[in-house]
């Protein structure tokens, strides 16, 4: 059994994480910090876990866990990291940006199994992806195996409230969020970068623009993706392309059925969908912000990282009704 630490622990993203580990057979849940709740219980803050753990927040970090994940503010994990050393041997989990976008000034490996799996497993730092990257990324990647991007890429988003974290700004209180709906970082979304690094690593000659709006939704979880690009092949060729590039995903489906959220909140897992309309492609992807698209993968992650089985401690059921 590992032992596994968690830094910023009050967030949605730890919430999930601590779920998570606290029911995962081949980890012990060591420490949980947090600068602002430290001495206060766990479930104080996450609520729902009444009666499942009797954790506390600590103001101390043990440097010798095995694995730690970072669920701190984007731009404050490289801070952390200077002030705060681990064991050689700790393996490391960043759910922020900092180490997504590839350089010469870190070793971290893009997390996204359903791409770079082997890198993943021989790695000892691990960026996870955005919650927006992991969508839209996971629809046009088989396109970009086969060098068949010929064109623009359109895409519209929509995620749930709790993409835009725990702190309070004017768009995500209640009363502005509920039965409202809106667009925002129009074609310069932070994501865009790390898309476009998965896309030229397969399709170095891709020189079309991405063209991303991401929205607004007045739910709480979730993701909902279309895009669309010029196709000149069929509906059947598509469906075994990504069918091909999907076999061995642990946690991707390709199906038929018409997309929606509740298929996936609350699970580890992206579907997706095609349709062609004359030469166009239309590619679904629906996921759970937090979970695939944050904290599921960040586990996944992990399991590839210590040759557990892929889908340990993630079989997690969706709450349809």
């Amino acid at each position: 059994m590992i032992q596994a630490g968690i830094i910023g622990g009050a967030g949605y993203t730890a919430g999930e994480l601590i779920r998570i580990l606290l029911r995962h057979p081949e980890v012990n849940l060591n420490f949980i910090y947090s600068t602002s709740q430290a001495g206060k219980a766990v479930t104080k803050i996450h609520q729902d876990m009444l009666g499942e753990t009797n954790l506390q927040f600590s103001g101390e970090i043990n440097s010798e866990v095995d694995v730690v994940f970072l669920c701190l503010g984007h731009g404050n994990s490289i801070k952390f990291l200077e002030e705060n050393t681990f064991s050689e041997t700790t393996k490391i989990v960043d759910l922020s940006s900092d180490f997504r976008i590839s350089d010469e000034s870190h070793s971290f490996v893009y997390g996204l199994p359903e791409f770079k799996k082997e890198e993943i497993q021989k790695a000892n730092f691990i960026a996870n992806p955005g919650c927006f990257a992991t969508a839209i990324t996971l629809a046009i990647l088989p396109l970009a195996s086969e060098k068949l991007l010929k064109d623009e890429v359109h895409i519209n988003a929509v995620t749930g409230a709790t993409g835009a974290g725990t702190s309070l700004s004017e768009t995500t209180h209640f009363s502005w969020r509920d039965n409202n709906f809106s667009a925002y970082k129009a074609f310069e979304h932070q994501h865009l970068a790390e898309i476009k690094q998965s896309v030229k690593n397969l399709q170095e000659d891709f020189s079309s623009s991405i063209n991303f709006i991401p929205n607004r939704g007045n739910f709480s979880r979730g993701i909902h993706c279309t895009a669309y690009t010029n196709f000149s092949g069929s509906l059947e060729e598509a469906q075994q392309l990504y069918q091909d590039y999907y076999k061995d995903a642990a946690f991707t489906f390709v199906v038929e059925e018409e997309l929606h959220l509740k298929q996936v909140v609350n699970t580890n897992k992206c579907l997706i969908r095609l349709q062609t309309f004359g030469d166009k492609l239309l590619i679904t992807s629906v996921l759970d912000n937090l979970l695939k698209g944050a904290s599921g993968q960040a586990v996944h992650n992990m399991n590839l990282m210590f040759g557990f089985e892929e889908a340990l401690g993630l079989k997690l059921k969706a709450n349809y009704f």
